[in-house]
């Protein structure tokens, strides 16, 4: 007997809507990239894509513990000699709210092209509405 491996037409992509308000972050990362994994089906497989889309919403009311909306350091380069910039979580929060959460769950995922095609699948909203009522997504809870 030899083990199954997905094929595309049989991956059945649904959509899940996801409340961030007075989550943790950590919490909600793992669950929503194992959503976009696709492991929470019994067709997975590691090289295939068999994960489904989700929407994000509140992204800039989810909660940090700790003290790591201080602490906590975000790291980019500019590209130029001696252009490595660093901005902490407080203000990432503030600036960009969806980049917090985009980042915990892009290091969750696959390093390679697989990943990045399941990274497109996130939709991150900081407020509370979204463009994708057309695509009846479920919640879910966390």
């Amino acid at each position: 007997m030899s083990t199954q491996i997905a094929k595309e037409q049989d991956i059945n992509r649904e959509w899940f809507v996801v409340d961030l308000e007075d989550v943790v972050l950590g919490r909600a990362a793992t669950e929503i990239a194992r959503i976009l994994r696709g492991k929470h089906k019994p067709i997975f497989s590691p090289s295939v894509d068999t994960g489904d889309f989700v929407v994000v919403l509140n992204a800039d009311k989810v909660k940090l513990t700790g003290n790591k909306l201080a602490d906590k350091k975000y790291y980019h380069h500019t590209g130029y000699p001696g252009g490595i910039r660093e901005i902490s979580a407080e203000k990432l929060l503030e600036k960009k709210p969806g980049m917090v959460l985009q980042s915990a769950v892009k290091g969750m995922l696959p390093k390679n092209t697989l990943g990045r095609k399941m990274f497109k699948k996130l939709k991150v909203y900081a407020g509370g509405d979204h463009p994708h009522a057309a695509q009846q997504p479920k919640e879910l809870k966390i």
